[in-house]
């Protein structure tokens, strides 16, 4: 790709800037990973200086760190029945004590233990009362959880969850809680080495860039300090990140360069 420069309109180019074919590529920028050419400025009182600013283009710079979640928690959900309230309360309560023996003899103290809420419904009060067996007139339903710094220790709790079926323990049938789930919680301690490194990618990218072009690189135009995301290390269609111990710190920067 050439440009010419016609500065005093005279009908003839005073400068002519060539430049190696590549340059077409990277100014269409039509691949993630190519580089666009943003602008093109000149020193007219120095003929031979010019200056290329570029930017990355179809994508977003980005490092990712690998980290390892370092809390879990695992919300159990679980429901007892009964003809009278205070039989579906016996049973709820023989639940309970079965799912803290249960995370007892895992290791997990008592205090990460705790109920968040109970649920009562009595069937014969709803819309659909005349369809409800007398055996099953009391719903309630127990929301437990248990919380940890030990993530693999939760993993293998849940894993033991056909321990807890066998006890008699009934769970909800709400999936969206379902298993635990584990957060990264060390991120601010990440940011600056993080940073120095997205940088210095992208100051390696621009210099690969420049020796293609036959330029070298020179001052920085414009940064953008970035975004830090933590996503699962592997990303896969519908599952949420949070069920993943494994994760990874991402870091998008846009740093634009001037060539010259």
């Amino acid at each position: 790709a050439d440009w010419f420069f016609d500065v005093n309109a005279d009908g003839t180019w005073d400068y002519v800037i060539t430049s190696q074919a590549r340059l077409t590529d990277y100014a269409t920028a039509r691949q993630p990973g190519d580089w666009a050419v943003y602008g093109v400025s000149l020193d007219f009182d120095d003929p031979g200086s010019y200056y290329f600013s570029v930017a990355p283009s179809g994508f977003l710079p980005r490092y990712d760190h690998p980290v390892k979640a370092d809390l879990g928690f695992w919300p159990i959900k679980f429901v007892a029945t009964g003809p009278t309230l205070e039989d579906a309360r016996a049973q709820l309560e023989a639940g309970d004590a079965a799912v803290r023996q249960f995370l007892s003899a895992q290791g997990f103290p008592e205090e990460a233990m705790r109920v968040q809420n109970i649920l009562v419904e009595d069937r014969l009060a709803g819309y659909n009362a005349s369809n409800t067996p007398d055996l099953a007139r009391f719903v309630l339903t127990e929301e437990f959880i248990v919380t940890s710094t030990d993530v693999d220790a939760i993993a293998g709790a849940a894993r033991g969850v056909g321990d807890l079926i066998r006890a008699g323990v009934v769970f909800s049938s709400d999936t969206y809680n379902a298993g635990p789930s584990y957060v990264f919680t060390g991120l601010n301690d990440l940011k600056t080495d993080m940073l120095a490194e997205a940088t210095l990618r992208a100051r390696e990218a621009a210099e690969q860039f420049a020796a293609e072009a036959g330029a070298n690189v020179g001052t920085i135009q414009s940064a953008n300090q970035g975004v830090f995301e933590i996503l699962a290390e592997v990303e896969i269609p519908d599952q949420r990140p949070e069920k993943q111990i494994d994760k990874k710190v991402r870091v998008v920067t846009t740093i634009t360069y001037f060539l010259q």
